[in-house]
């Protein structure tokens, strides 16, 4: 479960994590009349199948995949409506990685510390959902305030990141960054909802030493000691040991959500 996340807390050691894809959230719930932040479902190459009990409009989006309602094909990124008792079923990705099912009224768990998203890293929010589990839903607010389709962009061929140097760029070699800014890095599969870890050319560190913890921010790139650069997610950790090269800019990430394993990654600078 995901909304726009919690804000304003990594000053107590809490991620803000939040949708990894927010603009396919809200673009979701703005198809439903929902506020944008509302709370949705956020699933990962695999989908899920929901049951309600009572009608309620649906929006599958964000990762392209195939939707059946009661066994017959319905549409995917537009409303739909699902009869009480009959299943709605959110198939695997035919690309990009993560498809997020918002529901007229938002998912209505109950919130911690502002937000109702499952933070993988530190446990707070909902636990992240299991067969059988049952789900709140909240009041529609009305019709929605959009055309009853939208245009979704398509998940990345290939992924290019916006790099703003530093903070600790001088921990490096001159020539790291070069080779960071010009080689070609592929999506790693051990990305999650904590960082996208890269496969490619490691880069060289100018000092040896060592840092001690210190704040990161949503989008650091991080150098763990193997030197592939590793770009934080929204469950990042609040704080890190590592040398942080350089810093991808937030709206770049929604596509980093939706790059799959093996796709190429190319870091510029501005």
């Amino acid at each position: 479960m995901q909304d726009e996340g919690r804000r304003g807390h990594a000053h107590l050691g809490v991620p803000r994590s939040g949708a990894l894809d927010a603009p396919a959230m809200r673009l979701a719930n703005r198809l439903l009349g929902n506020d944008p932040g509302a709370a949705v479902l956020e699933t990962t190459l695999t989908g899920c199948a929901l049951r309600p009990d009572r009608d309620v409009a649906v929006v599958v989006g964000g990762a392209p995949c195939p939707v059946t309602v009661a066994g017959r094909p319905a549409a995917w990124g537009a409303p739909v409506r699902v009869p009480a008792g009959a299943v709605l079923d959110v198939g695997g990705v035919t690309a990009g990685v993560r498809s997020y099912v918002a529901v007229a009224g938002g998912v209505a768990a109950e919130p911690v510390l502002g937000s109702r998203s499952t933070d993988l890293l530190s446990g707070l929010g909902p636990a992240p959902l299991r067969d059988g589990d049952v789900l709140p839903v909240g009041t529609p607010g009305g019709r929605a305030r959009q055309p009853v389709a939208a245009p979704w962009p398509g998940p990345p061929a290939e992924l290019t990141l916006p790099l703003r140097p530093g903070p600790r760029a001088d921990w490096f070699t001159p020539g790291a960054l070069r080779t960071l800014t010009s080689a070609t890095y592929r999506v790693s599969p051990h990305s999650n909802r904590i960082g996208l870890r890269t496969e490619g050319p490691s880069l060289e560190r100018a000092s040896a030493g060592e840092l001690p913890s210190e704040g990161m921010v949503l989008g650091a790139v991080q150098v763990p000691p193997d030197g592939r650069p590793v770009v934080f997610l929204h469950d990042h950790p609040t704080t890190g040991g590592y040398p942080v090269i350089a810093v991808v800019a937030e709206e770049a990430l929604a596509a980093a959500a939706q790059a799959v394993v093996g796709a190429p990654v190319r870091f510029t600078l501005g």
